[in-house]
């Protein structure tokens, strides 16, 4: 992919080819209605629970559960994590487990018993990424140059990285990029993995723009230009996902946009880690 394929006429093209390559449209009427039943259906409970299960104060809850439940009282273990500096990041570590069951355990779960396929089948293996790198750098390199932009705005200096210890300590830093960085894997299976390939065979290259919508909404609480532009950076990487059949090409776009921000903003504001340990 080179600028020339931004053109709409490109895109379009891209788009025929893919709807007209197995395995678009393989499946009888009947059996494309059951797919796309049952994958929307996995798709809408997923984001229902993930929405209303990743805050931590559910996270806090589960800690006063444990805590009387083992007769150490309810303020127990919130007390120790906090007095020991690690309640923060004890949240986010609820914030992935709760990426992890919705946009793995609950997809997998379809495509084990639904589908009686593989997981590795639904864009886990590298195949073509290597050859569609030029289409992945198309896309990082203009977001990277925004990052660059706005790193000098206070609002990204305070609002990166959302966990405030993350320059406490080199430990620190690595344990929230590897909560971070495998959301962002959870984040590409589910949509660039799970629904276009499951979706596919059903209604072809349709996929990219049902993905498209709840891929869009998931950004609706951020900024207006970011969610107006994941529709777009949902279509090229939706593009490249089916023509590389592998969702590692978008973890590697996500992860080194995600990995820039981190870092810049820890760099602005002189808050790089400097020793391993915390304390």
């Amino acid at each position: 992919m080179n600028l020339a394929a931004l053109h709409p006429r490109q895109i379009l093209r891209a788009l025929d080819e893919l709807d007209a390559t197995a395995p678009s449209h393989s499946m009888s009427k009947p059996a494309a209605m059951r797919r796309v039943m049952l994958v929307l259906a996995c798709v809408s409970v997923s984001l229902l629970v993930l929405h209303y299960a990743k805050f931590s104060t559910h996270f806090l809850a589960t800690l006063a559960w444990l805590g009387e439940w083992r007769g150490l009282g309810a303020d127990y273990y919130e007390q120790t994590l906090a007095q020991k500096g690690w309640l923060d990041l004890g949240g986010y570590i609820w914030w992935t487990a709760c990426h992890l069951l919705t946009f793995i355990v609950l997809p997998w779960l379809v495509i084990r018993y639904g589908f009686k396929q593989s997981m590795l089948d639904f864009g886990w293996r590298w195949n073509q990424v290597s050859q569609h790198w030029r289409g992945y750098l198309l896309l990082l390199s203009p977001i990277l140059v925004f990052v660059v932009l706005v790193s000098f705005g206070e609002d990204f200096v305070n609002h990166y990285p959302f966990y405030r210890h993350a320059g406490r300590s080199w430990l620190d830093f690595l344990l929230w990029e590897l909560l971070y960085m495998s959301q962002f894997i959870f984040l590409e299976f589910f949509f660039r993995g799970f629904m276009l390939n499951a979706l596919r065979p059903a209604i072809g290259v349709n996929a990219i723009w049902v993905m498209c919508v709840p891929y869009m909404m998931i950004h609706l609480p951020k900024l207006a230009l970011e969610a107006t532009g994941a529709i777009l950076f949902g279509l090229f990487l939706g593009i490249l996902a089916l023509q590389s059949r592998s969702i590692w090409g978008g973890v590697l776009v996500h992860a080194g946009v995600a990995l820039s921000m981190d870092i810049a903003a820890l760099l602005r504001k002189q808050d790089f880690p400097g020793s391993f340990f915390p304390f």
